[in-house]
């Protein structure tokens, strides 16, 4: 298995911003529209190929990092991110017994390289690499401040109110709210918001 580390990774992945994925489909050998649906995976799979990852590697797919796949709509003059973004599943256990900084979800953020893609609608061929950006280029000595503020008042519900108490409303920059389909899902696990992943983007050297 082949391991790169995450400076590495991001000093190559940041050669491709401004090109479109499309153009490294071929040259990868990754499947996109070559069957009877599309890989919805394809972005994913070539941006892993890029730092030159290899495509056996576990998560995290690298030494210290793990690539996310965020996508932006263009509108208004700017870019903004489409959707939240996951971060870790929840055991309850392990959030009431664990201080932020010692957290998986701290772990989990702070190992992330965030490739920001344009996004051109549903089953679009198109993929522009537009940012490549992780916690190490934040310029925002705040911001992690406040995400422990989240982090410590969804335990803090969780101590006081149950762990079905805790709902996507819960937090500034990061949330707790159910995973899997349908409305009756237990499971809960951390999702950085868009104004999260805006606000990494926007600050980021």
């Amino acid at each position: 298995m082949k391991i790169i580390a995450r400076a590495n990774a991001i000093i190559n992945l940041s050669k491709y911003a401004g090109q479109n994925l499309k153009d490294l489909v071929l040259k990868h050998k990754v499947t996109t529209f070559e069957t009877s649906k599309q890989n919805k995976s394809w972005k994913g799979l070539v941006l892993e190929k890029l730092p030159g990852l290899d495509n056996t590697s576990k998560a995290p797919n690298g030494l210290d990092f793990e690539l996310k796949s965020v996508s932006f709509c263009e509108g208004k003059g700017e870019f903004t991110p489409k959707e939240t973004m996951a971060i870790t599943v929840i055991n309850p256990k392990d959030l009431l017994e664990t201080e932020f900084y010692d957290s998986r979800c701290w772990s989990k953020l702070k190992s992330i390289i965030f490739c920001a893609v344009k996004w051109n609608g549903k089953n679009s061929k198109d993929a522009q690499l537009l940012k490549v950006t992780s916690f190490d280029f934040t310029n925002d000595g705040n911001l992690i401040a406040e995400i422990k503020e989240d982090y410590d008042f969804i335990k803090n519900k969780l101590k006081n109110s149950g762990f079905v108490s805790l709902t996507g409303k819960d937090g500034k920059w990061i949330q707790a709210r159910t995973k899997g389909s349908g409305h009756g899902s237990i499971t809960r696990a951390f999702y950085a918001r868009k104004s999260l992943v805006k606000r990494i983007f926007d600050n980021s050297i």
